[in-house]
């Protein structure tokens, strides 16, 4: 049946491939950061084994196809013609974000040809967001992004801008057709909503098998649309922030303000195409590997963050607002070995990602799934991220120096390591139903690009750690 990759974000903005559905997921970064897409790869890892446990023998087969199953490529012809799944997540960082997600997955099976899926996701977000300065000694002061207010980061504390509150509703649908022995097709339409962010897109993919059905080779193409409307506008790119406190009155203040927005929405078209090569290497082990290649146009600059400007003493000068390049390519490439013991199945995975922003990454990741009984199962899972700053990633702007045409202090852009350790535990509820609960640990740990510490600046963490532990429920009806 037909599988190709999935791609979804972690926290760090690294993606995360598996033997997934012939579909494309929305590889979404919105401006607030990358915390919405870190909960989308948490519903799809969610639905990554709702199968109900199997011998060791059977087990193999099973995870073959089991994604297909959940997400439309799916398993025509099993007893049941209707497959549910639902969970609740919920995210929380050290002092920073918390979030909630709810996901609901359903799946229509008409006979043994064709089946129709759709998934509904409702996430929230409140807490505080690094908006890219540095700190320092004093207490400083950032105008708020709507030009409305202000808020003020304590002396030697990371500059978090605490206005960091979103909700998103996502909704996709898949139609996928069994057109003979060995085409299979899958088509769907994706929407996805934030107060300041909309996307909308369009997926298709075709797979080939061969050899029994031992091969298969399949093609996928996704095409998203786009459009951003952050609060207050967007920024003119390197544009200085505006203080009330440098103005005799409220309109003084305001006109300025405004001569460094740009009104109206800019939006962004991202195209992706993936080529998937899977092979049953024997009843016990199969082989998956994954080619990506996507295209990006648009506005990618981050409306909310911003740089500092620091004089030799390391004191902040000024503030900038970040700029990115309008054009972005991405290649990545993935491997996936999954085998099937006596008591359960183990898979590794490798993947190696570069783009044309100087941005390269590896991913190992790992899960070991044990069967209990025929009713219940645990497994543990580990992940090991790595990321290559890129190219106009810079912690800070120095004063005497020209401005660059980009540059950008988000951390998802710098150097980092990032690890995940996770358990899942699910057991048999009912004669079609499973109960999972999953507890995970996220660590990401930046590191500097040689960038000297100058001045006052090396008394402070400027690559501060991120902490996070997510907790998941879920259940699936088959």
């Amino acid at each position: 049946m037909a599988v190709i990759k999935s791609n979804t974000k972690f926290i760090d903005g690294s993606n995360t491939e598996s033997s997934t559905p012939l579909i494309v997921p929305k590889q979404q970064t919105p401006p607030h950061g990358a915390v919405l897409s870190s909960l989308s790869a948490a519903s799809l890892s969610l639905l990554n084994a709702t199968a109900l446990p199997a011998l060791a023998q059977e087990q193999l087969v099973e995870n073959n196809q089991i994604n297909q199953a959940q997400f439309g490529a799916g398993k025509v012809g099993a007893d049941s013609d209707i497959k549910i799944d639902t969970a609740f997540l919920y995210y929380q960082e050290l002092d920073k974000v918390t979030a909630a997600e709810g996901i609901f997955y359903i799946e229509k099976i008409q006979g043994d040809k064709r089946s129709y899926s759709g998934k509904l996701v409702l996430d929230t977000l409140t807490g505080a967001s690094a908006n890219g300065a540095v700190p320092q000694e004093a207490a400083q002061t950032f105008t708020r992004p709507s030009g409305n207010g202000e808020y003020t980061i304590a002396a030697g504390a990371e500059p978090l801008d605490d206005t960091f509150k979103d909700t998103r509703l996502q909704l996709s649908g898949n139609w996928t057709e069994i057109w003979s022995p060995t085409w299979t097709s899958v088509n769907g339409l994706y929407f996805s909503k934030e107060f300041d962010y909309t996307s909308i897109g369009a997926n298709t993919g075709l797979e080939r098998s061969f050899n029994k059905n031992n091969t298969q080779v399949s093609l996928s193409a996704a095409y998203y649309y786009d459009v951003v409307k952050p609060v207050g506008n967007r920024p003119v790119p390197l544009s200085k922030m505006q203080f009330r406190r440098d103005f005799e009155t409220e309109e003084a203040f305001r006109e300025q303000f405004d001569s460094t927005r740009q009104t109206g929405s800019a939006d962004k078209q991202t195209f992706d195409l993936s080529l998937g090569f899977t092979q049953t290497l024997t009843r016990f082990s199969l082989l998956q590997l994954n080619l990506n290649w996507s295209t990006i146009s648009g506005y990618m600059t981050d409306p909310y963050k911003l740089l500092s400007v620091i004089d030799e003493q390391g004191t902040s000068q000024s503030y900038l607002y970040e700029s990115r390049p309008e054009d972005r390519t991405k290649q990545s490439i993935f491997l996936l070995s999954k085998h099937a013991l006596v008591t359960g199945v183990a898979d590794i995975s490798y993947r190696l990602s570069q783009d044309s922003w100087g941005v390269s990454s590896h991913t190992l990741e790992s899960h070991y799934r044990y069967n209990f009984s025929p009713t219940m199962f645990g497994q543990v899972h580990f992940r090991y991220y790595q990321q290559q700053a890129a190219d106009f990633y810079t912690r800070y702007l120095n004063e005497s120096e020209l401005l660059p045409q980009y540059a950008s202090a988000d951390y998802r852009l710098g150097n980092l390591k990032a690890y995940t350790f996770g358990i899942k535990f699910g057991h048999q509820i009912s004669d079609t139903g499973l109960a999972t609960y999953r507890l995970e640990y996220y660590q990401q740990n930046p590191f500097d690009n040689d960038q000297a510490a100058t001045g006052q600046l090396s008394a402070h963490d400027l690559y501060p750690s991120t902490k996070a532990v997510f907790f998941q429920i879920g259940f699936s009806f088959l």
